[in-house]
């Protein structure tokens, strides 16, 4: 029976994630691959991979002579904070000595962890996308992935970007630093739970909600 293809799937013109996800393990049987699905209008899913194996399935994308990924267009990253997320299951009944199956919702807590997404082309065949995620341990000590600059060089600054904004150490990156923010900079500002300080070092002259944050600080020092 044929796959369904959703519409992320046409635009590559070439396969399905299913497909795509076959050929990597059956080149790379060690590999964990899971498709991400998407509910999301533009149905975009995409392919979740393990560390070990990221490196090498990013290089068989980038060289299968069908798929020949050799551009990604976009790489960024996703903060997932802890959360409590609601989960649909099933579970048999029985009423008047007749089973039945049940649909209920429970809750369920997800962790927490952080995403660096790439979105893959291909300037030789002229299709794409398709989507790779990687995913760290926590949002805490386990925050390291493998860098994929190694394989398409326009995830450099990109990555370091992500690494800037979020706290995604990447290893294996040829040059990782911050690149909007100042070295001495603390925090990652694109964290769900970032806060903003109340007197922002870079402005002499704070006004407006910078200037009625700072007051609550620091009433004798600020001039209004």
């Amino acid at each position: 029976m044929a796959t369904a293809r959703t519409s992320q799937d046409c635009l590559t013109n070439v396969e399905t994630l299913e497909q795509i996800k076959d050929r990597i393990t059956h080149v790379l049987p060690g590999a964990r691959l899971e498709i991400v699905p998407n509910e999301s209008p533009s149905g975009q899913r995409s392919l979740l991979v393990d560390h070990e194996h990221a490196g090498a399935i990013a290089t068989f994308l980038r060289d299968d002579a069908e798929l020949r990924l050799d551009y990604c267009s976009n790489a960024t990253g996703v903060d997932w904070p802890e959360a409590v997320v609601k989960t649909k299951i099933k579970k048999p009944v029985v009423t008047d000595g007749v089973e039945k199956e049940v649909e209920e919702t429970v809750d369920a807590l997800r962790s927490g962890y952080l995403e660096a997404v790439y979105h893959l082309y291909s300037v030789a065949k002229k299709h794409g996308p398709v989507i790779l995620r990687l995913r760290t341990g926590n949002r805490t000590d386990k925050v390291t992935l493998p860098s994929l600059t190694p394989v398409w060089r326009s995830c450099e600054y990109q990555e370091r970007e992500i690494f800037d904004l979020f706290g995604i150490k990447f290893a294996g990156h040829p040059d990782l630093r911050r690149i909007l923010m100042w070295d001495g900079f603390v925090d990652h500002p694109m964290r769900k739970d970032y806060v903003e300080p109340d007197d922002f070092e870079y402005e002499p002259t704070p006004h407006d909600a910078v200037l009625e944050r700072a007051k609550t600080h620091y009433p004798s020092e600020v001039k209004t």
